[in-house]
């Protein structure tokens, strides 16, 4: 028969059970002063309307804010597009949001409350110029709009404001020459597939869902807009923002097209204002940036969101916690 071992004395238990009070104190305190320290609270990103680059866009990025920044509420608010983000931004109804370069130049330069305060946190993707006819269209210009019925975006859109200046590029008045549609593009494509519009002018990314969806009911293409880029250029800085590009045949596989088209293309830029947390501004460029090839899976555009072009944000000052950010991950 084997000897039995000896049971542990009291002295030893209430040693050990010391002992872990202490370890568990400790482990306590180091996760206080090293762990989990992301933001907390609730922020609203205004994006844009459905069916459109930025609403997609916006929910899928608060699919990584939340896994990034779990104590963070992100709430995303719809908007009418660029310039409508920028007001609600500046009117603290959204925390956070995207917009063109051209739209914040012309928000910043015309004075609009709260524009002095304006900050991006990054250079994203950029926005292509589309203009959509159908196939059978006598349009090989903006030039020939005129009579026409043209969408054109809403009114706080940046859609409308590239769209009244390729028009004076291309010699036409907005009110006069053309019957001016001031609807967005959850709208344009059904308008223009029941003969209700002749054409529609869109701004955003490629490809584009609603545009993308119109190609496989309706036979369409997209129109030149390279002849407008000297005339645009020579109404003002504002306009330099707008530079040469070209849609590949690839873009649109639904249109069947068999060459590229030239057209015109803006940067967008994630934007807040100066007042953000530092510390909620760095977290949210992070993800922005993380999250490039998982977005990039279903929004193609967010592909061209590169660490290298990022700080690129002119007409804007980087905001302090985004440029903290870059300077953690500088080589």
């Amino acid at each position: 028969m084997l000897p039995r071992s000896p049971r542990p004395g009291r002295r030893v238990l209430r040693a050990a059970a010391a002992g872990t009070v202490v370890l568990a104190l400790l482990v306590w305190w180091l996760v206080s002063l090293h762990g989990d320290t992301s933001p907390a609270g609730r922020m609203s990103f205004a994006t844009g309307v459905p069916t459109g680059v930025y609403a997609k866009y916006g929910d899928l990025l608060k699919e990584d804010l939340g896994r990034d920044m779990p104590s963070l509420d992100v709430r995303l608010r719809r908007s009418q597009g660029s310039i409508d983000n920028l007001r609600q931004l500046t009117s603290g109804e959204a925390d956070f949001t995207l917009a063109t370069a051209d739209s914040v130049a012309t928000y910043r330069d015309e004075g609009k409350p709260g524009a002095a305060g304006l900050r991006a946190c990054a250079r994203l993707y950029d926005d292509y110029i589309q203009l959509v006819v159908e196939k059978s269209s006598r349009v090989q210009s903006a030039r020939d709009l005129r009579g026409l019925r043209v969408g054109v975006g809403t009114d706080d859109s940046g859609v409308q404001l590239i769209t009244r200046r390729l028009l004076k590029a291309a010699g036409l008045d907005f009110d006069k020459d053309i019957t001016p549609v001031r609807v967005g593009i959850d709208r344009m494509p059904g308008l223009l597939e029941r003969g209700e519009l002749d054409a529609f002018f869109w701004s955003g990314g490629l490809p584009t869902n609603a545009v993308q969806t119109l190609g496989l009911r309706l036979s369409i293409r997209l129109v030149q807009l390279s002849d407008l880029i000297a005339p645009l250029h020579a109404q003002g800085p504002q306009t330099h923002y707008y530079r040469a590009a070209v849609m590949p045949v690839d873009a649109y596989p639904e249109l069947r097209a068999t060459q590229a088209v030239k057209t015109l293309a803006v940067a967008n830029l994630l934007v807040t204002m100066d007042h953000a947390d530092p510390e909620l501004a760095e977290s949210v460029t992070r993800s922005v940036m993380n999250s490039r090839d998982r977005i990039g899976q279903k929004v193609h555009a967010a592909q061209k969101v590169d660490l290298r072009t990022a700080i690129f944000t002119d007409p804007l000052q980087l905001h302090a916690g985004a440029r903290r950010y870059y300077l953690s991950v500088k080589p």
